[in-house]
């Protein structure tokens, strides 16, 4: 399995941009396919420098409905209009990011673009749902754990009224091949330790790899409390026999805070890198 990480907020090879968002491209011996898609066209231009060529892609799956992860899908119908493009009903609805008092606009949109949800290879799901044999998604019905305290700047707004998003609209890909099992999240929003609560709960084992943003990023440094609560993740994972690979809105700053309590056992893959499995 090849896994190579198309866009994300660092930059790993030169010959690939950086920006705030996520995708990944993952190819098996059946499949060629894409989670998520990146904020813009700039995932399309990345894929083109790695020598990927995307117009071979037949499944993406949008791991939930923020434009972070989803801008390049427009851009990407431009060159293949037949890939089946998987998503919760619940992510074409509108999120919010509350960026405080001080900023020009405190309450961001940063749901996907709506003509997404019109498009004719759309597949809009409601809940768990096997593509084929080796890939299927899953939800969470009811999270296990707290909540991390670093989504709680987001929001949907609904008849309205803006409230605290639940998360609802993110699913998680899984795909096996060779007795292997991948584990791949977007951003985790609902906390990585209850989504592998839900998994084990569903595979009744743990997966071999899990690669995913674990959105604990801030804009300011953690304070104590913060820190302890990344640590006390960290130790969690730990129990785990799984290999995590993380990015994005995990950010820098806490992956450095959990590497030394996972060592080995946690990596960062950057803009263009391809992860070994």
């Amino acid at each position: 399995m090849k896994i190579i990480n198309l866009i994300e907020d660092t930059k790993g090879r030169d010959e690939c941009v950086a920006a705030h968002g996520l995708s990944f491209y993952v190819e098996t011996e059946k499949h060629k396919l894409l989670l998520d898609l990146g904020p813009s066209s700039q995932t399309i231009d990345n894929a083109k420098a790695l020598g990927i060529n995307l117009t071979e892609i037949e499944t993406v799956v949008l791991s939930h409905g923020h434009y972070d992860h989803s801008g390049g899908i427009i851009p990407f119908t431009m060159i293949n209009d037949t890939a089946k493009i998987y998503f919760q009903e619940s992510a074409k609805e509108d999120y919010y990011a509350d960026d405080g008092l001080e900023a020009k606009e405190r309450y961001r949109y940063i749901g996907i673009d709506k003509n997404i949800v019109a498009l004719p290879q759309a597949k809009i799901l409601n809940g768990d749902a096997k593509i084929d044999d080796d890939i299927e998604v899953f939800t969470i019905k009811e999270r296990s754990r707290k909540l991390p305290s670093t989504n709680k700047n987001l929001l949907i707004k609904k008849d309205g009224e803006l409230k605290h998003d639940d998360f609802g609209h993110e699913h998680f890909l899984v795909i096996r091949e060779n007795s292997k099992s991948v584990l791949l999240s977007g951003c985790a929003h609902n906390g990585i330790l209850s989504i592998l609560d839900a998994y084990i709960d569903k595979f009744k084992e743990a997966p071999d790899l899990v690669v995913s943003g674990f959105h604990l990023m801030k804009k300011t440094e953690y304070n104590e409390s913060e820190i302890e609560e990344i640590k006390g993740i960290a130790k969690e994972l730990k129990k785990y026999s799984s290999r995590f690979v993380t990015c994005h809105c995990t950010s820098v700053p806490a992956y450095e805070i959990m590497k030394p309590v996972l060592g080995g056992q946690l990596e960062y893959v950057h803009s263009g890198e391809e992860i070994n499995f």
